[in-house]
């Protein structure tokens, strides 16, 4: 989820509650706000929000079913998550490819955090910043050629 999202907000009632009955459906439950966490958006492929993944001994599915308090308990009472095809290997957020692809997001958040550095508290101008990542990026790509 994200603070900034109206789709999060509108279903955080539905989760707190959801959390409550954890400890009943001998599930944990949990969110994970991805500005703060933006390598864990991307091992999970994250693409909208929120998203909400069921994971049982290793086995990710993602649940694509209603938002009501009800189906997420049915979700787990019923074993409807069994009939869920199991995200594919290749795209399980332990696989290797899914390693690197959140070290891709932590990198773009260290460059934000750069870009903003030089423009809000140097005072670069933007046009400026992106010159010095152009030329950085340049710099990098000839040594690793070397």
């Amino acid at each position: 989820y994200a603070p900034w999202c109206p789709a999060c907000r509108q279903i955080e009632l539905v989760w707190e509650s959801f959390a409550r009955e954890s400890e009943r459906l001998d599930i944990t439950v949990g969110k994970v706000d991805i500005t703060e966490e933006p390598g864990l958006s991307g091992r999970f492929f994250v693409t909208t929000l929120p998203t909400i993944y069921h994971a049982n001994d290793g086995v990710f599915r993602r649940y694509r079913g209603s938002r009501t308090l009800e189906d997420l308990q049915g979700y787990v009472l019923e074993r409807k998550w069994e009939a869920v095809e199991p995200v594919p290997g290749w795209k399980s957020p332990s696989s290797i490819i899914m390693h690197g692809m959140a070290g891709i997001f932590y990198l773009s958040g260290w460059i934000r955090q750069i870009h903003s550095y030089l423009t809000d508290t140097l005072g670069i101008n933007v046009w400026i910043s992106y010159a010095i990542f152009m030329l950085a990026t340049l710099l990098i790509g000839l040594f690793l050629g070397l």
